[in-house]
């Protein structure tokens, strides 16, 4: 299993926007194209391209919502579209790109037609520059006058809640921070690399309307108790995971094809509800559920094994004389696997990252066929997906309650796709996706690709900051 990479801290809670920042580069609503971070990346989070998958193509970077465009190597602008109105999961409310640079104390109106004030950033004058305060939309020309880089974070002097944020301002250099400010008491907070948090002068804003979303900082501390319980979790299901592959195991000893199809299925459903926990397995991951991308023989090739190996022999004809080692394989390889689970210890910084990561792999991966080796059986593979999803977003909520402003938008949309894939079922048996009809079929997609949207909200609000 490739390391996954992380969710970007900004405006990204749409997939599609996701997806760019990863590959590079993405153009904000209201402002000029800005280099992304992660190179050519796809996302990387558990398995690989099967033999006949083509590579997806890119899809298009489109701005919504109908506030300012926030993007940054990991910026906490998401927040503002975390805490937005319901009407838009994918509403944006800040920038932190390329821009005018403004001098400390002496606001202006820039080519946007909007006031910069120049702020600067350093451990002696953080900060300072911010003299007139007003309320609205505004931008800050953020000036790094120290010798190192430094994170900015705009806070609720009050809460610590954090309104926009501007990360990797390197020595000597400005960026613009969009931000929408109401009534109320702000403080700008400077974070130099390998040096304690200051805090700048407080600024009260007396007047105005609404204020722009903002969302207290999660720490790693933060993450420690759900991470914990989720592996609790996780412990629980790996006497069902090891049952169940036993069951495979003794099926094809047998020679009932049948009955080994069966059981393939109610075992890998099994293993596909642990989708968080599979950073942790390691190379397990590999054995038990590894695909052919990148093995030069394809479904051929002696180190294809694991579920999609039997899966391929069971719905291709291949004896099950033959398919005994794999599955003895298999039995082993979870067995080991449950053994060795006690010991392993999940990195709290990503559980929220997977609580994404899961159903747009999912998207990417059940929903286009591309890890179909037989037994058409995407759709329950999806339904497996969401329910390790629940599992969770059920640890993480007591975080995302005081967080997510349309935590109950996110849970409704779950909902709405279980009942789009459950749906989908005839008599008790899920079917391959091309004998979807064509409307079941794009129902499926839109409520899931919905869901990824909102989800990429929790992967960001998520992401620990520094907070000293």
């Amino acid at each position: 299993m490739r390391k996954a990479v992380r969710a970007p801290r900004g405006c990204l809670p749409c997939t599609a926007a996701f997806r760019a920042a990863r590959r590079g580069r993405i153009r904000g609503r209201d402002g000029p194209p800005v280099a992304g971070p992660y190179g050519a990346a796809r996302s990387p989070w558990r398995r690989g391209v099967p033999h006949t998958a083509p590579t997806a193509p890119a899809r298009p970077v489109t701005a919504t919502g109908s506030g300012p465009r926030a993007v940054g190597r990991r910026p906490l602008v998401a927040v503002g579209v975390v805490l937005a109105a319901a009407a838009s999961a994918a509403g944006v409310l800040l920038w932190a790109g390329g821009g005018p640079d403004g001098k400390a104390g002496q606001p202006r109106v820039g080519a946007d037609g909007l006031v910069h004030t120049g702020v600067e950033v350093s451990q002696s004058r953080c900060g300072r520059g911010w003299v007139r305060p007003r309320p609205g939309l505004q931008v800050f020309d953020l000036r790094n006058t120290s010798g190192v880089a430094a994170e900015v974070y705009l806070k609720d002097a009050r809460t610590g809640a954090v309104y926009g944020e501007v990360e990797g301002l390197a020595p000597g250099t400005a960026r613009p921070l969009r931000v929408r400010l109401g009534r109320g008491a702000y403080a700008f907070m400077c974070l130099p690399d390998d040096a304690d948090a200051v805090t700048g002068p407080t600024v009260r804003v007396g007047s105005g309307g609404a204020k722009g979303p903002a969302a207290a900082p999660v720490t790693e501390h933060d993450l420690i108790p759900p991470t914990l319980a989720y592996q609790k979790w996780v412990t629980g299901q790996m006497d069902g995971l090891v049952s169940k592959t036993g069951l495979l195991r003794d099926a094809v000893d047998r020679g009932d094809r049948s009955a080994a199809r069966t059981a393939w299925l109610a075992a890998h459903l099994q293993y596909e509800r642990l989708g968080a926990a599979y950073g942790a397995f390691g190379d397990a991951d590999k054995a038990i559920n590894g695909t052919t991308a990148g093995l030069p023989d394809g479904v051929r090739d002696k180190d294809f094994t694991g579920f999609h190996r039997i899966e391929y022999g069971l719905w291709h004809g291949e004896s099950t004389g033959r398919l005994r080692g794999p599955a003895d394989a298999l039995a082993k390889a979870v067995g080991a696997l449950r053994s060795t689970w006690a010991q392993a210890r999940m990195d709290p910084a990503d559980l929220g990252l997977r609580s994404h990561e899961i159903l747009e792999n999912t998207v990417q991966f059940e929903l286009t066929g591309r890890t179909d080796y037989g037994s058409g059986s995407n759709l329950a593979t999806a339904r497996a997906n969401l329910d390790g999803t629940r599992a969770v977003l059920a640890r993480l909520r007591p975080l995302l309650a005081t967080r997510l402003g349309d935590l109950p938008g996110l849970e409704a949309q779950l909902d709405r796709t279980q009942q789009a894939l459950d749906a989908s079922r005839r008599d008790g048996q899920w079917p391959p996706l091309d004998r979807l009809a064509r409307g079941q079929r794009e129902r499926v997609d839109a409520d899931m690709g919905d869901l990824v949207e909102r989800l990429a909200a929790v992967a960001t609000l998520c992401d620990v900051r520094r907070t000293v």
